[in-house]
């Protein structure tokens, strides 16, 4: 990995000597502008409009607009020393739960090791973290600009996640055409409830992956070898009005395939759970009165599923 940043955690008058790396990477793949005349890659320029000329890296310096065409403007120098304060010191200033934290706030992760001699302060650190539970709020420089940051374990590892201001967050009123008066049908609420529960899983993150890219690396590939592409219409879809319908629809086909569940749960939860017991009586009600064949056949069906 490549060290994006050296410096030290710093909490009361303790100095954790450390290194930084990304713990994320972009895998967008990446496409140039071309010339379709010619197939060249377009070029960009730095060009002055009132001078009319290309500039170069040494004639720019950084500027504010305070006013409209008005700048203020700053040396490489005088930005540098603005930093220079914090660059090198990530500042523990608070410990707190990090479900205290909401997810809009956080940025960009980074995994730190431990630099020099900082192996026993690194793991102290860690060890007492994972053991309290809690994260660090601290502050820190990361090439010239300044945000809090959230220290936390994972695993074994130190990871810094810069995290907005509280001003950098827009506030939620600004949002246009948020429902007021929230109302909603019991009926439907029931029918979310059970499906959300349908869906729930345990987070596993290898399961998901990025169709987009994929299918784009195979066109790529295809074009690369001169095959002819043809890319079939995406299918309309259709919006269903009914929200009930929509429910109903979803919870169907997430339904797991069961030939009979009542008599199959309780053979294989003979502790006596009170789940099991319930979905047992159920099944033994609603078989009342039915003829002996279906019962031949249900039991047949299991002796083929198991």
């Amino acid at each position: 990995m490549h060290t994006v940043w050296k410096g030290a955690i710093s909490f009361g008058l303790v100095h954790v000597p450390v290194k930084m790396f990304s713990a994320t990477e972009d895998k967008d793949i990446s496409m140039k502008y071309i010339h379709q005349v010619c197939g060249s890659p377009i070029s960009y320029v730095r060009r002055c409009p009132n001078c009319e000329v290309d500039v170069k890296w040494e004639e720019i310096s950084r500027g504010y607009e305070y006013e409209k065409g008005k700048y203020v403007l700053f040396t490489k120098e005088e930005l540098e020393q603005l930093s220079s304060q914090t660059e090198k010191t990530i500042t523990i200033l608070d410990f707190v739960d990090l479900h205290e934290i909401d997810p809009v706030y956080f940025q960009k992760t980074y995994y730190l090791s431990p630099d020099q001699a900082g192996a026993n302060a690194y793991s102290l650190l860690l060890e007492a973290m994972r053991q309290t539970g809690k994260i660090g709020v601290a502050k820190v420089a990361i090439r010239s600009k300044s945000s809090l940051a959230a220290i936390r374990v994972i695993e074994d590892c130190l990871a810094v996640e810069t995290i907005f201001y509280p001003d950098e967050i827009r506030p939620i009123a600004q949002v246009p055409n948020l429902p007021e008066n929230i109302q909603v049908q019991d009926k439907e609420l029931t029918m979310a409830k059970l499906l959300i529960e349908q869906l729930s899983t345990p987070f596993e993150p290898g399961k998901y992956n990025d169709d987009y890219r994929v299918d784009l690396l195979k066109l790529i590939e295809q074009k690369v070898a001169g095959e002819e592409i043809s890319l079939a219409p995406a299918k309309p879809e259709h919006n269903i009005v009914d929200l009930m319908a929509a429910l109903q629809a979803s919870i169907e086909a997430v339904k797991p395939i069961s030939a009979d569940p009542g008599p199959a749960a309780a053979k294989r939860t003979k502790s006596g759970a009170k789940s099991s017991a319930k979905a047992k009586s159920k099944a033994d009600g609603e078989g009342e009165g039915e003829p002996k064949p279906k019962r031949k056949s249900t039991k047949k069906a299991q002796k083929t599923i198991s």
